[in-house]
């Protein structure tokens, strides 16, 4: 009875030895947990509340930088690729400047934030191409904000010239997005660097009619239509002698803006001018010799 006595009063005291060591376990990792929440719990809160305020604060400088640039006389090309370039870097400094605040090393958060990059880039392989296609388009400026260019078989005006892209309005209003390296990687074509463009209209007449009455039509048409340009000054010519009539060639010259007009409309008037001054189309025709 004494040693099953002994026994029971060994195992009471180890449950008891173990008990009060899970207690004192616990104990100690609630305390941990208290201590960790009240150094660290008001750090999280003020990086939070220093990410709202630099937000807004970021926020209220690019408007500011926006309206500087639009009172300033950098160029159109440049606003857009200099606010997000300066948006980026306020972010960036806000982001480490919150990162010490709430206690992680500068140096260490600049050294994820390298690791976090290199696997951004190479994730974005692509993409950072196309940023350095911007970057070549900004410096060499084959092209600038409103000009006419054709790439990629797309024709229309610049609007934008972004990080990443270049934006076109075509002459149908629709908007083309085109990733910058794209386009520095094919054939640009400006048609503003002149200041003018050349329309060339090709009229066929009969053989046997006169040549030169068709050209002085043509031209007083291109003299009186108020989207042709004086300077430089509109040419007609034989431009062809086809199988089945004489081919001539009007040259106005337009505007880049009224190259349509001139294209369409001009074109209406020279046919309905040649009409009325009894200039057939040329038809087809042959010549067959009989024998007998």
């Amino acid at each position: 009875m004494q040693t099953t006595e002994k026994v029971v009063d060994t195992a009471v005291s180890a449950t008891s030895e173990t008990g009060g060591t899970i207690m004192n376990s616990l104990g100690g990792f609630f305390n941990s947990i208290q201590e960790g929440v009240g150094q660290y719990g008001l750090k999280i809160v003020g990086g939070i509340v220093a990410l709202i305020i630099g937000l807004w604060i970021i926020k209220m400088i690019m408007k500011a930088i926006k309206k500087a640039f639009d009172k300033s006389k950098i160029d159109h090309t440049l606003k857009p690729f200099l606010t997000t370039l300066v948006g980026f870097l306020l972010k960036v400094l806000l982001f480490i400047s919150i990162a010490g605040i709430v206690g992680i090393p500068t140096a260490t958060f600049a050294a994820l934030l390298a690791a976090v990059g290199l696997a951004i880039g190479g994730a974005f392989n692509g993409s950072l191409g196309h940023m350095a296609a911007g970057v070549m388009l900004l410096v060499f400026r084959p092209f600038k904000v409103g000009d006419l260019i054709e790439t990629g078989g797309k024709l229309g005006f610049v609007k934008e010239i972004s990080v990443f892209v270049t934006i076109l309005q075509t002459f149908q209003n629709k908007t083309e997005i085109i990733p910058n390296g794209a386009i520095t990687a094919g054939t640009i074509t400006n048609l503003t660097t002149i200041g003018n463009l050349r329309v060339d209209m090709p009229f066929g007449i009969q053989y046997g009619t006169d040549i030169e009455k068709a050209k002085e039509i043509v031209m007083n048409v291109m003299k009186t239509d108020d989207k042709v340009m004086k300077d430089p000054a509109p040419r007609v010519a034989v431009n062809n002698l086809g199988a089945n009539g004489v081919e001539l060639l009007a040259l106005p010259y337009a505007t880049c803006e009224d190259y349509w007009d001139v294209y369409w409309d001009t074109r209406q008037k020279i046919v309905e001018a040649l009409g009325k001054a009894a200039y057939a189309a040329p038809l087809p025709q042959r010549i067959v010799t009989m024998k007998n």
